[in-house]
């Protein structure tokens, strides 16, 4: 009996020995590259498990495979084929240029990046089609499963999905991705990414540096939803796009208060679906209350596919007050949109938080601050933040990302500003990409603005563009040139001024914001990017210095919310890179400001309208 107990006592250390040994085996496989300071969650990021949170809360499914975590990778010159070795290992969904990607390389214009990656599908899975998701990928990504290719897609900000099945091999599939990024060297919408990154300028973003994933569907099945509030009359119209389905089929959507229903309809498929929400709870920052739905497919009396997603009761609008300025408003009341400039670069993973936990972090202290709303600034995020700003309650005007030819700096004599005259093939492209953006968004309650335009960079159409983006979403209001050069188009005048608050032009038939101002400095030794190359508007030496000239610019806003400002960004949320003129360091450890006291001052200013 005892040499029983011995051998399995072995059997099992032995399994955990090469259990470990596996682990330690893959653990040196990666490390941080390069000597740039870093966040607390990089600090403790498990390379075996990579962002495991599902990626698409808004359209959930049950199931679901995390394709996250180390790949192979090569750059090679542009136009090479599939490497026959690979250079090593790169930690998806990490940029190539990013510390966290173990890489920490530049790419380049003149290069692609190769990567590949091999995964089994889960045996319950049989008999159903496979997608293969893409959260996002910078810029143009080819994709082959088992060496055959599949398709391609360019985007930088936007998910896109394969259907694989017919490609799928009964042993282990073998996953292979290219891409090429030109950077500022292609007109196509990048941000702030440039090859020589300085002052407002930041490093290249190549490659995968979202989710990667996949998930079973049947043949028929739920590919999207649109919702859209209407509080005016207690509905919510839900339209649901299908895939595979034929007239006969059924879409059917029932809507819950916690765990009560409260609200059913059936529909045939394609059709837009009303629901009657009586005595809806509405969704604000104060209360950020949201319903859930779930969303059936049937087809011959058999339910074939089943989503969960949410929606949220709110209101954005705009009305002219008793003394004829043109406010926003929120459910119908006269409401101060109040928020950082947040831009959502990260030391450690550029682009890509290196957690969820971290991904929440910045829009926690956002709250914390007393803000109201963000401006997601030039760049798209993770749908995860979203479903965060939803949750958390916090409002957000969400920037078109920049691109082709940047700045071409704001003209004040406005509305006679020159535009951008893009090639066919950069204006095909910036309204593909736009579009996708606004889809991949829609039904998100926390975005109440669209920003096609920020300041005048590569502002071409801007009346077309503008009643587009107006026609094509209703539900919000949109800022045509945040800072840019303005035509009476739009929703809103937004006007940009460095350091302190100005209005220096008013249209009395529009919502007036001031988009851009503070940018106040304060470098801290041990959380600086470039510890010797450090950039802001005005510097200051301490955190009392940097709070009482915040208190100071915002006691002047407090004054210019009377004469007319419906809405102000401050930048910004954190450092980025050479810029420190943030809330809080890059490295996200440090807060720059006394938080009481601009929380204080910040309520004051967003109560002037009460």
């Amino acid at each position: 009996m005892k040499k029983i107990l011995l051998i399995l006592i072995n059997d099992s250390f032995c399994s955990f020995l090469l259990f470990f040994m596996a682990l330690s085996s893959i653990n040196a496989q990666w490390k941080p590259a390069g000597d740039k300071i870093k966040t607390k969650w990089a600090e403790s990021l498990d390379v075996e498990n990579v962002l495991p949170e599902y990626p698409r809360p808004i359209m959930e499914r049950s199931e679901w495979k995390n394709l996250n975590g180390l790949w192979d990778y090569s750059i090679l010159k542009k136009g090479s084929p599939l490497p026959e070795s690979f250079d090593g290992k790169i930690l998806v969904p990490f940029a190539a240029e990013s510390s966290l990607s173990g890489v920490m390389k530049e790419v380049g214009s003149s290069n692609e990046l190769w990567y590949r990656t091999k995964f089994n599908i889960p045996e319950g899975w049989s008999g159903q089609n496979i997608l293969l998701h893409f959260g996002a990928v910078d810029w143009k990504a080819d994709i082959w499963i088992n060496d055959v290719k599949v398709g391609s897609h360019t985007g930088g900000y936007t998910p896109f999905s394969f259907d694989i099945t017919p490609f799928i091999q009964s042993s282990e599939q073998v996953l292979t991705v290219k891409v090429w990024d030109p950077t500022d060297e292609g007109p196509q919408p990048r941000g702030k990414q440039v090859k020589k990154p300085e002052g407002i300028w930041y490093t290249p973003v190549t490659g995968i540096w979202q989710t990667v994933w996949i998930e079973p569907v049947n043949t028929k099945s739920i590919v999207s939803l649109k919702t859209v509030p209407d509080i005016d009359n207690n509905t919510v119209s839900i339209k649901v796009e299908t895939e595979g389905t034929s007239y006969g089929d059924i879409v059917e959507i029932l809507a819950f208060d916690g765990e009560t229903e409260i609200a059913t309809a059936k529909a045939n498929v394609n059709q837009e679906t009303v629901l009657s929400i009586p005595n809806a709870k509405l969704w604000s920052p104060e209360s950020p209350f949201l319903y859930d739905i779930q969303v059936r497919l049937h087809s011959q009396n058999n339910q074939v596919d089943e989503v969960k997603s949410y929606f949220g009761m709110r209101k954005i609008s705009m009305k002219k007050d008793d003394y004829g300025i043109v406010r926003m408003q929120l459910n119908n009341k006269d409401y101060f949109q109040f928020g950082p400039l947040d831009q959502g670069w990260w030391p450690d993973g550029l682009y890509t938080a290196p957690t969820d936990e971290a991904l929440k972090f910045d829009i926690v202290k956002t709250k914390e601050l007393g803000f109201n709303m963000i401006r997601k600034h030039v760049k798209v995020e993770p749908a995860r933040w979203y479903t965060h700003c939803d949750r958390l309650g916090i409002l957000v005007w969400q920037d078109m990302p920049s691109g082709d030819k940047s700045p071409q700096w704001q003209n004040h004599n406005y509305f006679t500003g020159t535009e951008l005259k893009r090639s066919a093939e950069s204006e095909e492209i910036y309204r593909k990409e736009w579009k996708g953006i606004m889809d991949y968004l829609y039904s998100q309650p926390s975005i109440v603005v669209w920003v096609p335009f920020n300041e005048a960079w590569g502002q071409f159409k801007t009346e077309e563009i503008t009643e587009w983006t107006k026609n094509y979403d209703q539900s919000r209001l949109v800022n045509s040139a945040s800072g840019g050069n303005f035509y009476r188009t739009g929703d809103i005048v937004d006007l940009h001024n460095y350091p302190g608050p100005a209005m220096y032009l008013y249209d009395a038939q529009r919502v007036n914001v001031l988009g851009e101002y503070g940018g106040i400095g304060l470098p801290l030794k041990g959380h600086l990017w470039k510890p010797d190359n450090n950039w802001g508007y005005i510097k200051f030496k301490n955190s009392k210095e940097t709070t009482d000239e915040y208190i100071k610019y915002a006691k002047e806003l407090k004054n210019l919310v009377k004469a007319g400002f419906s809405g102000a960004v401050y930048t910004q949320t954190t450092d980025v890179e050479g810029e420190v003129n943030g809330f809080m360091t890059y490295d996200r450890k440090v807060d720059k400001m006394n938080i009481k006291e601009v929380k204080k001052i910040n309520q004051e200013i967003i109560d002037a309208l009460n």
